[in-house]
């Protein structure tokens, strides 16, 4: 065996040689799929050292493995995908020490991984690998076996081999060079999300807001409790924004609404030809938010085989994709939300207790806007200006008796409900004021209850929401406040006493 770093030669290149450097570079440039190109550098490579077969192996810097990408030979398919630890056997020698091998009597060495042979129906005889070098790191290696002809590789085999390597290093450089650009853009389009600020200044909305500041600079999962459409998204969005992965991407997919085949496919991605429509390659949302925030709405609607892949996911931090053997490093934040009784679900034989205990590190109850009511002046005026502005209408106003009805109603959709309510009242709305007229039957049929004072805790309400609104305005100014409502500011403390309210602290 020889051992050594690898410089090339100056000696000239054969017609064959030559032809194969030229195949080679013809390859990296047709393309900038790194399977296809790998492919031809193997094949290129075995042609020119007028060998039985080669492949190329890539270092996942994250798990420490060497994965084969490329295999050339009668039996080659069968290595596609396979994995060795990266500081073992002659492909870790090489990537341990930077320098090319020539092992000529492979069966007496004890660091041959016999397994690959068994797996393939191959025998490897001799072999001979060169590092695939990116500046000083080693990216993967380039193997070449059993020359033909009755000969042994050479020190000029190493020098020609090290410049296949160096094609190959160039080649999977620029294809995951193209490949983040790619999944940039996707994450961009991810992250691309209509306006999701929090509105409101209710003790049970700043108390959510405290939980979320406090989790948001762990790394803990978090699951997120409550109805349909009270903002449990936001929640999760504000959580990212304050977290250390800020600055990478925020990945959300509503689990309800794929069925399982489809959900499975979008969590993990799939392989060329995985099922039928696979035309290619499909990077999952758990690539996608590789370093960044996954939230996976409606997660106890998922399936049983499903929970059983999350929880490989969640325990070991590695997934595969669709028709795929490779397992594929993460990481990422995971946050879910449901509105289901996942406990329920446990005693119901549909949901997994051990899954359960992974997702509920640290639970989240958001509160539906009947328990906020103070913050649906501040909301409605919010999704006025929004729909406003996305609609292209002119600027409107909300009048007090629609306040009044907007206020009193229950809200059984909560702020989802509410946007779609406010949207169709700007849209039908002629003049620059919002009435009752211009509210669904749904709201305004309290109409007559609310003018007649019978209201009760929800007139209460109104009122409550009037006085923080007049001192938000007022940035909190008591005196001023209190002359803008028509109260003096004694009654205005009276109230500020029998309604609890306080100015929100600031974080």
């Amino acid at each position: 065996m020889t051992e050594k770093p690898v410089t090339l030669g100056t000696n000239a290149l054969s017609e064959r040689e030559l032809a194969a450097l030229v195949e080679s570079s013809a390859a990296i440039n047709a393309s900038l799929d790194l399977g296809a190109t790998l492919q031809a550098i193997a094949r290129a490579a075995a042609a020119v050292l007028d060998a039985e077969a080669s492949s190329v192996l890539l270092h996942d810097r994250r798990r420490n493995k060497l994965v084969f990408e490329a295999a050339f030979g009668e039996t080659g398919d069968a290595l596609l995908g396979q994995e060795m630890p990266a500081d073992q056997g002659f492909a870790g020698r090489v990537v341990t020490t930077g320098m090319a091998v020539i092992i000529n009597n492979v069966r007496q060495d004890p660091a041959h991984f016999r397994g690959f042979d068994d797996r393939s129906k191959f025998e490897t005889k001799e072999l001979i690998a060169a590092p695939m070098r990116i500046g000083a790191d080693v990216i993967g290696v380039v193997e070449v076996l059993n020359p033909r002809a009755d000969r042994q590789f050479s020190d000029r085999d190493s020098e020609l081999l090290q410049v296949f390597a160096n094609l190959a290093a160039i080649s999977a450089s620029n294809a995951q060079h193209h490949e983040g650009v790619k999944r940039e853009n996707r994450r961009l389009r991810e992250v691309a999300q209509p306006d999701s600020a929090v509105i409101g200044n209710s003790e049970a909305l700043r108390s959510v807001m405290q939980l979320c500041q406090r989790v948001a600079a762990t790394h803990a999962t978090v699951l997120l409790l409550g109805e349909t459409g009270t903002g449990k998204e936001v929640c999760a969005r504000t959580i990212h924004a304050r977290s250390p992965r800020r600055d990478r991407a925020f990945v959300a997919i509503n689990c309800a609404a794929l069925p399982e085949t489809l959900l499975e496919s979008e969590l993990f991605g799939h392989e060329a030809g995985a099922f039928t429509g696979a035309a290619g390659r499909k990077l999952g949302r758990f690539e996608l938010a590789d370093g960044g925030t996954l939230f996976l709405d409606e997660i106890g609607d998922i399936s049983a085989s499903t929970q059983v892949k999350l929880l490989r996911v969640l325990q070991e931090r590695e997934f595969v994709r669709v028709g795929g053997t490779n397992a594929i490093a993460c990481d990422v934040r995971i946050i879910t939300a449901t509105n289901r009784d996942l406990k329920a679900a446990i005693d119901d034989g549909t949901f997994r207790e051990d899954l359960f205990y992974r997702l509920n590190v640290f639970p989240i109850r958001v509160p539906p806007v009947r328990e906020r009511v103070e913050d649906i002046t501040l909301l409605v005026e919010h999704f006025v200006t929004l729909s406003v502005r996305e609609l292209a209408m002119r600027p409107v106003r909300v009048s007090e008796e629609a306040i009044s009805l907007l206020c009193a109603y229950r809200w059984p959709g909560n702020v989802r409900e509410m946007r779609n309510v406010i949207e169709r009242a700007v849209l039908l709305c002629d003049g620059d004021e919002i009435t009752p007229a211009h509210l669904p039957k749904e709201v305004s049929g309290d109409a007559d209850r609310v003018r007649m004072g019978s209201a009760g805790a929800s007139v209460e309400a109104y009122e409550r929401a009037l006085i923080v609104k007049a001192l938000e305005e007022h940035e909190w100014n008591q005196t001023r406040a209190a002359e803008a409502l028509g109260l003096s500011r004694d009654n205005l403390r009276y109230r500020l006493r029998k309604y609890g309210i306080q100015r929100p602290k600031t974080s």
